[in-house]
């Protein structure tokens, strides 16, 4: 798994950028794993991504805000061991609640989707944060830092480009989830003190999940 490459140590800082549901088989596992590490004193910092968001929406609405096909309900339902979404336990609903939309470092910016930098406060529109897409940046609005976020699945090959050229804005999402088409399947972490780039492809397979295109 892509932490025995990273060597995590205790006095490392571990960044998630999001969507830690419904990215796999074993939602649960996936918060279960991050509360462990917390527990163990290990620096773990979640974002929260749009997935993340909808399953709160769920827990409070029900089926019909989760908006995932009719086999990912039944992936997300059965890894929390429930039959309905608002039965989701309290400790994962008030995690996720806990769950920053964005969080500012000394050289960057983390989000999940991005920024709407046409408005006025970028930092007020928590929709944007979860869910923009094909945006300009405007790097004076992030105080000329560099910008880290995931959401949108990219090739491989593209993500090893923007991190050799050490561009400004990098998209970290490999499509883990979408393991059926090759251009996608792996898990991306980037070490911000080094600019190495360390690639798991995934280890769940084979699950049943719609091919991205």
């Amino acid at each position: 798994m892509v932490l025995e490459q990273l060597k995590l140590q205790k006095t490392d800082e571990l960044y998630i950028l999001g969507d830690l549901v419904n990215k796999g088989p074993d939602s649960k596992g996936v918060i279960d794993f991050i509360l462990h590490l917390q527990k163990q004193h290990y620096q773990v910092f979640c974002l929260r991504g749009n997935h993340d968001q909808m399953l709160l929406e769920a827990a409070k609405k029900g089926d019909k805000a989760a908006k995932l096909t009719s086999i990912e309900k039944k992936l997300v339902l059965k890894s929390f061991g429930i039959n309905q979404f608002e039965q989701l336990p309290d400790k994962y609903v008030k995690f996720i609640n806990s769950l920053p939309y964005y969080l500012e470092l000394p050289d960057y910016f983390l989000v999940h989707a991005g920024f709407d930098f046409k408005q006025k406060d970028i930092f007020k529109d928590t929709d944007a944060m979860l869910n923009i897409r094909n945006y300009k940046l405007d790097r004076s609005k992030i105080k000329n830092k560099r910008l880290l976020h995931g959401h949108t699945p990219t090739p491989l090959h593209s993500i090893k480009k923007d991190v050799l050229h050490t561009n400004v804005r990098m998209n970290l999402d490999a499509g883990c989830v979408y393991y059926r088409n090759a251009a996608f399947g792996n898990l991306c972490a980037l070490d911000l003190d080094s600019g190495k780039l360390f690639i798991q492809a995934n280890l769940d397979k084979p699950y049943k999940v719609a091919r991205k295109r």
